[in-house]
Order: C-alpha cells, then structure tokens, then sequence
C-alpha cells in the first residue's frame, strides 16, 4: 500500500512539474530549435533570451512596474484591512454581518465587471497608467479577502489581552502596533502572500488601466508577436522570471500559510 501511494504521489508531483521543466528547458533554447522539433534537453544551450530581457527596457521595465504596484497594493491593503478587521473581530454593531457579507461579495465579483468604471474613472481624473491606478483598482478585491483572513486571526486573540494593555496604560496605537500586530504576524504573512499573487497574476485591468510608463510583465507577455512570427524563447524566459518571485514569496510565508491552514481560516 505504501508503495502505491509513493508511486501514485510521484507521478502526481511529475505531472505538475513537466510543464515548468518544458517551459525552463525552452528558455535555454533558440526560436529555431523550439520550432524545430520535440527535445527534451536543449542541443545548444544559450542565454540569449534572457540576455534579451535583462537588455530590453520593453521587457525589464514590466517586471519593474509588476513589483512596484503589487508592493504599493499590498501596503494600502493591510493598512485598510488591520483596522477594520480588528473592528469585526472586537465590536457588535448594527449591521456588522450584512457589512462583512457584503465585503466578500465584491471579492466575488470577476474583475470585468469594474472594468468600465476604473478607466473611465481613472482616465478623467488623470490616473490613467499610473502605478497607484492598478494598485486601487486591485484594492476592490484584495481588501475584502484581507479582512475576512485577518479577521479570523483576531478573534482568535483573547479579549483579555486588550484590557490588560489599557489597564497598564497603553494607547491603542501603541497597543495595536507594540502588543497585537505581533500575536497575528502570521496572518499577516498569510495576508501579504494572498495579496501578492492576485496582483501578481491578475491580467485584465493590469492590462487595461495601463498603456506605456506602467505597463505589467503581463501585459509585455501578450504582445509579443512581430512580423517574423512569436519568440517563443524570450517568451518562455519571461515567464521562469515572473514565477520567481511566487517562488522566493511562498519560501518566506510557508510556515504562515501553513498556520492559517490549521487554524481553518485559509
């Protein structure tokens, strides 16, 4: 039985890494070779792709502007998300589950429904391919998730704890930043990995809101077509760059989401 289970695991997991190791092993390859026939190794290995991409402003300068507003979006979103989750988590007031219910149905909603309104909204007020406009928009969908994730972190913090800390005469601020961001570090983390990959990956109003100065890697990805055809080996070397930094994000939070999954809220 358990020879089973290893070989049934092994090939799950074999299966979901083939389609990484194809699109590494294209990156090493020419648009020729990639055309040219079925390899499973590349016959002459060349950096030239990403010799393209780390040359090319084109292409840089999208990995740049992706980094730039998801950090921007992750920043605004739990500096909107810890207060009013802490609010859900401590207060009873009239309306607070319609409220929180109300929350995540916009986190619910496809992103093509905003879709007319953020441009038509971000074109008149001059925010029209700017980093800050995706980071907003990406906002509507990010905060709702934050509180919900936070929220069930804060509830799991005694009430006990909040009292004591006004007993011995510390403010909110200082009790909020000192004693009970601390206790939720890791649905913080939790948070900030979510967060990430939404930005991260998500591709319509990335692409829509924006044209020239802060245009996504995923946006640089789809128009990649030229007169001769598509370069599928810089295309390919873009794409093991942009799941890098999911990788190095998901090695620093592993341990968080692991909590969050144990304590049911993930």
């Amino acid at each position: 039985m358990n020879m089973k289970k290893t070989l049934g695991m092994s090939a799950y997991i074999l299966f979901l890494l083939l389609p990484i190791y194809w699109l590494v092993i294209m990156s090493f390859k020419s648009n020729q070779e990639i055309l040219g026939g079925l390899s499973f190794w590349p016959e002459h290995f060349t950096f030239a792709n990403y010799s393209t991409i780390f040359s090319d402003a084109s292409w840089y300068m999208g990995y740049v502007n992706s980094i730039y507003y998801v950090s921007l979006n992750m920043v605004i979103t739990l500096a909107v998300a810890l207060p009013a989750a802490y609010a859900f988590s401590r207060f009873r007031f009239i309306g607070d589950k319609h409220l929180f219910f109300w929350l995540l149905t916009n986190r619910m909603a496809p992103p093509a429904v905003f879709l007319l309104p953020f441009f038509q909204l971000y074109s008149s007020v001059g925010l029209f391919d700017t980093h800050i406009a995706v980071a907003l928009a990406h906002c509507l969908f990010n905060v709702p998730l934050a509180v919900w994730i936070l929220e069930g972190f804060m509830s799991g913090v005694p009430r006990e704890i909040d009292e004591t800390a006004y007993i011995d005469g510390y403010s909110f601020p200082r009790f909020f930043a000192k004693i009970f961001i601390p206790l939720i570090r890791s649905g913080i983390g939790v948070t900030a990995f979510f967060c990430f990959m939404f930005s991260w990956v998500e591709l319509l109003l990335a692409r829509t809101l924006t044209s020239v100065d802060a245009k996504p890697i995923a946006a640089v990805m789809t128009r990649t077509v030229s007169a001769s055809g598509i370069d599928w080996g810089v295309l390919a070397a873009a794409g093991v760059l942009t799941i890098l930094p999911g990788v190095l994000v998901i090695w620093f939070v592993r341990n968080h989401v692991a909590k969050g999954f144990a304590l049911g809220r993930v």
